[in-house]
């Protein structure tokens, strides 16, 4: 009876890799990618390895969960071909707990799903590194996740990796930015690139899909290549931001749609965000992309953060003691009263 099951499990694992699947790389693939995730976990998570993952929330008075999902979306496409996958790993992090972060919580676990034609160990493997990395930093557990072998929905060199977070933050210090009031003052946290936005205009207007090479191009006004460049991981705001959450009125994090699409978001009806373009440098690599692509510069602004990735909104009393604990942070506007249906105004 025993050989008989072998038999079978045998014939199985080859019908199924000839579909295109593997299972038995795909168990040893989770195995090592379960290993490098134990090494993130805060004491609170429960056991390992069951149908769900397990967190026991601890030393909250009224704790409210805060959550998002997001993707990394067209940048893995240049991690693909530079064959370069930690960094997208603590994009996918990064981006999540900076979102959270707006409402003022804490992360505390999180879960990814890689997803590609064939498994390729040496690639997940990557990406987890990334994601564990980050994790560390920040002080979350990576309690779950999936790795999903797909023939036939993606093509052979291209993946998806989406992330998800849940963070916590006491009822009582929830930042959602209904005291913002006339004359409060906007500071802006720099970026350090792109961050995980705009990656589909920069491939246009580079070639990159059609001509790979150009991203080994060295740029002097970037100090490095283009590729390196676009690599740049996303930065997490949530060690500087911590100490002086209990200071603040709102925070925004500057992706898709720039400033226009996100600093709204904060805003009670009936304000606006004057924002003053000259207050900030904006980083090289932007400036690059405008020439090149011979963009507007108004379509700049809706699709790129130009240089900055967090935005904070503050009394102006608090504005000296923000400096302290955040010295880069600079004030780049103020939140005015709105005149028409514009929300954000930038000159």
């Amino acid at each position: 009876m025993k050989s008989t099951s072998r038999a079978l499990h045998s014939t199985h694992d080859k019908a199924y890799a000839l579909a295109g699947v593997d299972i038995n790389l795909a168990d040893k693939v989770k195995g090592t990618v379960a290993q490098q995730a134990r090494s993130t976990f805060r004491p609170e998570v429960i056991g390992s390895g069951f149908f769900g993952s397990m967190f026991q929330l601890k030393g909250y008075d009224k704790p409210v969960l805060v959550s998002s999902t997001d993707g990394v979306g067209t940048k893995l496409k240049i991690a693909s071909l530079l064959g370069k996958n930690d960094t997208v790993g603590i994009d996918i992090v990064n981006h999540c707990v900076n979102d959270i972060l707006c409402c003022g919580a804490e992360p505390l676990f999180f879960l990814d799903y890689i997803a590609m034609a064939k498994l390729r160990p040496e690639q997940i493997e990557a990406i987890i590194s990334g994601i564990v990395q980050a994790c560390r930093e920040v002080g979350c557990s990576l309690i779950g996740g999936e790795t999903a072998e797909m023939p036939g929905i993606y093509s052979r060199e291209s993946y998806d990796l989406v992330g998800f977070i849940v963070g916590v933050v006491e009822k009582k210090n929830i930042i959602d930015g209904t005291s913002i009031a006339p004359d409060d003052v906007i500071l802006g946290l720099s970026s350090s690139g792109l961050h995980t936005n705009g990656y589909s205009l920069v491939r246009r207007v580079f070639g990159t899909d059609a001509n790979p090479s150009c991203l080994n191009k060295f740029y002097p006004e970037l100090g490095k290549s283009l590729g390196e460049e676009l690599l740049q991981a996303h930065r997490c705001y949530y060690p500087q931001l911590k100490p002086a959450l209990p200071l603040i009125k709102g925070i925004a994090h500057i992706t898709g749609g720039g400033f226009a699409g996100n600093i709204p978001r904060i805003l009670p009806q009936g304000l606006a965000a004057h924002l003053h373009k000259d207050s900030w440098d904006i980083l090289p690599i932007f400036k690059l992309i405008q020439e090149n692509g011979d963009i507007k510069e108004v379509e700049m602004y809706q699709v790129f953060n130009m240089g900055i990735g967090m935005t904070i909104v503050c009394s102006p009393q608090q504005v000296a003691k923000i400096v302290s604990i955040l010295p880069q942070a600079k004030a780049i506007g103020e939140i005015i009263k709105a005149k028409d249906e514009e929300r954000v105004i930038i000159n």
